[in-house]
């Protein structure tokens, strides 16, 4: 599963999407957050249609509240993991099922990216995963703290994209019942 070694691009059968703490409470407060939802909503129903799984987690959810609704009507996971520490990785079960799901590839969207989101990335990378993290699809309070998260986790490894640009990697062709779907899908602005 060593990230240098694996595909250059994003292959459905081999990734799966984690979804790091998109919180009712933690949501509003971050930058362009609605540009933010609409951009993993978009993510993760096309993660549905092309049968791509999921897990997701909750930072501290007794005090920052449950995944936002818009998200738990999207995710395939069967359970949303709550965790203490910043590292979605350190979440009850997660690390060992990401492991035991034999996709090598972790597509990675969710807040806040300067500190969940790239403690979780950076971990992702220790235990040798290949990592999407899509650009559009994170976020934090402050921009330049997002900022520089994106470059610390590109540095470390990770590959930064865009959501579109992982949809139609997943998709890979035109013409299937599938493509129409997604078409109607990415031209909701």
């Amino acid at each position: 599963m060593n990230q240098s070694g694996g595909s250059k691009r994003i292959k459905r059968e081999k990734s799966m999407l984690l979804v790091i703490d998109l919180q009712q409470k933690l949501i509003p407060v971050m930058a362009d957050s609605q540009l933010l939802m609409k951009m993993c909503e978009r993510l993760l129903a096309a993660g549905r249609i092309l049968e791509v799984p999921s897990a997701c987690t909750e930072q501290y959810p007794k005090g920052l509240g449950g995944t936002a609704e818009p998200v738990c009507a999207l995710i395939s996971c069967k359970e949303i993991r709550p965790k203490m520490h910043f590292s979605s990785c350190r979440a009850e079960g997660l690390l060992d099922d990401l492991r035991s799901q034999g996709r090598p590839q972790v597509v990675v969207i969710g807040i806040e990216a300067h500190v969940c989101v790239q403690q979780t990335v950076l971990e992702l990378l220790e235990a040798d995963f290949q990592v999407f993290v899509c650009v559009d699809g994170v976020s934090s309070r402050r921009p330049l703290d997002r900022d520089v998260a994106l470059q610390r986790m590109q540095q470390a490894g990770a590959v930064l994209t865009t959501t579109e640009s992982v949809i139609f990697e997943w998709l890979e062709e035109a013409g299937t019942p599938a493509f129409k779907e997604i078409s109607r899908l990415v031209r909701e602005v």
